[in-house]
């Protein structure tokens, strides 16, 4: 049995795949100072996904839970966003535990795919069509922001705006390869059904990581 395929009960090393100190550049979050984690492994395939390269768990190198809070807290902002790849994956209970003993807020951004862990102070649902999320994860859910990559995918998001709970966030993110046809498309969706808010890749037009 490879070390990657045992993490899920040795919670100590997780793979990254690269960690930076940013700016959120989506949904709610926009515009906040932010230490992101990028963790290895994926199995959702996203047709349109721009970090295909995190898919293998493998090719990145297991990374200790102390190592990542102690790179992070060398910044002053203290909200931390795990990512992927589906970070989920992974049990994140005791890195979610050490990050705020350190005094950070923990994000999370996943597609719901596998079941919750950790404790989280956001939870960012981005369901996808490639792989269902697991019955109920939608209740966790702060904030629900669906990638639009074709006009179906409006038909989806209204789908999951059903199973999450009253007090989460709507968002529609154009696919950034699209952006130019899909955009004007998301803006009249959003004006007939202004539940919903139009979250923008922000960070790239700053061209920032």
């Amino acid at each position: 049995m490879s070390e990657h395929s045992t993490l899920n009960t040795q919670q100590s090393k997780l793979p990254v795949m690269e960690s930076f100190y940013t700016i959120q550049g989506e949904g709610k979050y926009s515009g906040v100072a932010s230490y992101f984690i990028r963790l290895g492994g994926c199995d959702v395939g996203c047709v349109w996904c721009d970090v295909k390269e995190s898919w293998d768990a493998a090719n990145h190198p297991l990374t200790s839970i102390a190592s990542m809070v102690s790179e992070a807290s060398q910044y002053p902002g203290r909200v931390v966003v795990i990512t992927g790849g589906e970070p989920l994956m992974y049990d994140l209970t005791e890195l979610t535990k050490a990050f705020k003993a350190a005094g950070f807020r923990t994000h999370v951004e996943t597609s719901g795919a596998y079941p919750m862990s950790g404790d989280w102070d956001w939870v960012c649902f981005s369901p996808k069509k490639f792989k269902a999320p697991v019955p109920g994860f939608a209740a966790t859910a702060h904030e629900l922001k669906v990638i639009v990559f074709h006009k179906s995918d409006f038909e989806f998001a209204a789908l999951h705006q059903k199973e999450v709970g009253t007090h989460c966030e709507l968002f529609l993110q154009p696919e950034w390869s699209k952006q130019n046809d899909i955009l004007p498309k998301v803006i009249d969706f959003v004006k007939a059904n202004p539940v919903w808010k139009i979250s923008l890749q922000t960070h790239k037009y700053m061209d920032i990581p």
